[in-house]
């Protein structure tokens, strides 16, 4: 088995994004620099009895040197299937998802409420250590905002099962994406964790919000999430510091490489289903005229994307 970090010290990791994070959105990321990315958050249920859906989430293109699975689940039967199956896939880490607030993976007992029962937590990623054959990590949440000893029980733990990396997602799950990142919560479990590697996530938007969670917490690895959707340009932001919003006809070509790339991986009809939210995230904060907006839950074939591309440059 491979020792040392997983990742290097300062690395910029994309974090693992259900509904979003599948080849042709990583594929744009790396053109801005994006080296260490995750598959979309896979239901262990979904690898147990949907494995022809799910096929397209596990798919690592040969462009790759870097590609992470992670997990999310709490029924012991299966996570074994899940983790069977993935050890005839070829990726560098397998993590589990201890940090999803949304109700759908929270009402089953999963993500961030599996989090907050440590035994069963554990004991969930004790069976992935026994069964895998990747190296692997765990992505939790801050279980409480005023009191560090809950969150540092269960990282402790991790750790001691074998846990080669955790992230920490500085919010509560009551909070989901939004509000105050508890700084002091993730440096107490980097500083009572020195020889596992933790790596601070949650609010990192811009430059800025990038520099003060890494002077906060004593982290230099961070992980980023919402603030890419949208936004491959962050990871240069990020490692270059000295940034230029693109132009216009720069986000409309990568748009259109993004959205031909989705055509190619999934087919024309559930690729342009599939846009519209990737577009309505690109068009976030670029000042693109509403009345263009407001045509992207229309969109339904190529064509009529490419209308749509030619009207943006146009504007």
């Amino acid at each position: 088995m491979t020792t040392g970090l997983l990742y290097p010290a300062d690395a910029i990791i994309a974090a693992p994004l259900s509904g979003f994070t599948d080849y042709p959105y990583r594929r744009v990321a790396r053109r801005y620099g994006c080296r260490y990315a995750f598959t979309e958050m896979v239901d262990v249920a979904s690898l147990t009895f949907a494995r022809a859906r799910g096929e397209k989430m596990l798919v690592r293109g040969a462009d790759e040197d870097f590609l992470g699975i992670q997990i999310v689940g709490s029924n012991h039967e299966f996570i074994k299937v899940a983790v069977d199956v993935l050890n005839g896939y070829d990726f560098n880490v397998l993590d589990f998802n201890l940090g999803c607030p949304v109700p759908k993976v929270a009402k089953k007992g999963a993500g961030a409420e599996l989090g907050r029962h440590l035994d069963q937590a554990l004991g969930c990623f004790a069976l992935i250590r026994e069964r895998s054959r990747h190296r692997i990590s765990a992505k939790i949440r801050i279980i409480a905002e005023d009191d560090p000893a809950p969150t540092l029980a269960l990282a402790q733990g991790l750790a001691q099962i074998g846990a080669g990396a955790i992230t920490v997602h500085g919010r509560i799950k009551e909070a989901f994406y939004s509000g105050p990142v508890y700084f002091d919560i993730i440096r107490a479990v980097r500083e009572a964790l020195p020889a596992t590697q933790i790596i601070a996530n949650g609010g990192i938007m811009d430059k800025a919000g990038y520099d003060l969670i890494r002077r906060e917490t004593g982290c230099t690895a961070v992980m980023v999430a919402r603030g890419a959707m949208g936004n491959p340009w962050l990871y240069r932001e990020l490692a270059d510091g000295d940034f230029l919003p693109p132009p216009r006809e720069e986000v409309a070509q990568v748009m259109q490489d993004h959205i031909y790339d989705l055509i190619d991986f999934y087919g024309e009809t559930t690729a342009m289903k599939l846009s519209r939210k990737l577009l309505h995230d690109y068009f976030k904060g670029r000042g693109f005229p509403k009345t263009l907006k407001n045509e992207i839950s229309f969109l339904e074939t190529r064509a009529s994307f490419d209308i749509f591309i030619s009207k943006l440059l146009e504007k």
